[in-house]
C-alpha cells in the first residue's frame, strides 16, 4: 500500500496548530485543483480527528487533540497527495463503499460510489424475477473483483448464495481476501485467480448471476484521464481496448455458457456505451429483458439482462 499504516503511538497537538495545518493544506488543494474536502477526509481516516472536534477545540486557545499520526506524518502524506497526485484513498489505505470499510492499494481500482448501485440493481432484478428464490440460492460471480467490493456486496445481499470472486491479479485477490476477513464474509466467498470465466469451468449452466465492473475505457482515453488515475490506478482494470468494449463483448458472448436459465447478467459501463452494449446483447441471441439503467446523476451507467 502507499500508506505506511497507522502508528500505534498517539500524538498530542494544540488545536490551533492543527487548524493552521488544515488551513494551509486547504490553500494548497485550491491551488492544485484538488478537492478541499480531501483534507478533512485524510484527517479523519489517518489521524482520527473529525472537523467538528477541530472546530469545537478552537474555542480554547490551549486546547489539545490526540492524533493517531504526527503532524509531520500528515504533512508528508499531504505533500505526496499534492506533488505525486496519489489518490487520498491509497494514502489512507481505505475507502468507504456501501457500509463496508475496504482496504485499498494501487493493486486495485478504487471502488466508486456509483458502482454501489450494481448491488441494488442485482437485488431489484432478482426481486422481479419469476425464479427469485432460486436465484437467491444459486452461485453468483464477481468477475474482475479487484478490492472485492462487489463480491462482498453480493454476499451481503444474498446470504444463501455461494459467491465466486475472480481476478487475474494475485495481488488484487490478496486485498479482496483481507477485506472479506475484515467483514467476516470469508466463508461465503471463494477467491479464484484467472481470466474471467476460466477458473469456473465446473459452473456451466449453474450461475444465478454474473456481475462485473470490467475495463471499459478506450485505450487512448485512459491516457487522458486525471493524473490520479493514469499514474496510480491499475491500467489492467481500466483499459477496454480500442473502443472500450473488448471485455464487455467477451462477457456478452461467454456468460450464457455459465448462467442458468433466468440467470442475471449485470455490468457497469461508460457513458455513451449503452446503445452498443444493448445491441451486443440482442445480437448474441441468448438474453431477454435487456435493460439500461441510469446512475444517480442520470448517466446510462449499467446494463442488465436475463439468460433465456
Amino acid at each position: 500500500m502507499e500508506s505506511s499504516g497507522r502508528s500505534s503511538a498517539n500524538h498530542c497537538v494544540l488545536v490551533k496548530e492543527l487548524w493552521r495545518w488544515r488551513r494551509q493544506a486547504c490553500q494548497q488543494a485550491a491551488r492544485e485543483g484538488v478537492p478541499e474536502q480531501e483534507v478533512d477526509w485524510l484527517l479523519k481516516e489517518v489521524a482520527g480527528v473529525d472537523r467538528s472536534s477541530l472546530r469545537l477545540g478552537m474555542l480554547d486557545e490551549q486546547a489539545k487533540l490526540t492524533l493517531q499520526r504526527s503532524l509531520s506524518d500528515l504533512s508528508q502524506l499531504w505533500r505526496r497527495r499534492i506533488e505525486a497526485r496519489i489518490p487520498v484513498q491509497y494514502l489512507a489505505g481505505v475507502v468507504h463503499w456501501r457500509h463496508f470499510s475496504l482496504i485499498v492499494s494501487p493493486a486495485v481500482l478504487i471502488p466508486r460510489p456509483e458502482t454501489e448501485l450494481l448491488i441494488d440493481l442485482a437485488i431489484a432484478t432478482v426481486d422481479q424475477s419469476p425464479i427469485a428464490s432460486k436465484l437467491r440460492q444459486s452461485p453468483w460471480v464477481d468477475l474482475g473483483t479487484g478490492s472485492g467490493a462487489i463480491a462482498l456486496g453480493l454476499a451481503d445481499a444474498f446470504p444463501k448464495a455461494q459467491i465466486y470472486a475472480v481476478d487475474r491479479s494475485g495481488e488484487a485477490l490478496a486485498i479482496a481476501h483481507k477485506n472479506a476477513l475484515q467483514m467476516h464474509l470469508e466463508n461465503r466467498i471463494e477467491f479464484l485467480q484467472g481470466n474471467w470465466f476460466q477458473p469456473l469451468e465446473g459452473c456451466q449452466d449453474k450461475l444465478g448471476g454474473m456481475v462485473s465492473n470490467p475495463p471499459y475505457i478506450p485505450s487512448q482515453a485512459v491516457l487522458a484521464l486525471s493524473p490520479e488515475i493514469t499514474r496510480h490506478e491499475p491500467h489492467l482494470a481500466l483499459d477496454g481496448g480500442l473502443d472500450g468494449l473488448d471485455c464487455i463483448r467477451y462477457l456478452v458472448d461467454k456468460a450464457p455458457d455459465y448462467l442458468k436459465s433466468g440467470g442475471i447478467w449485470l455490468i457497469e459501463m461508460m457513458a455513451g456505451q449503452a446503445e452498443s452494449v444493448e445491441a451486443l446483447l440482442k445480437r448474441q441471441g441468448s438474453y431477454q429483458n435487456i435493460r439500461i439503467h441510469q446512475d444517480l446523476a442520470g448517466v446510462e451507467r449499467f446494463a442488465s439482462a436475463e439468460r433465456l
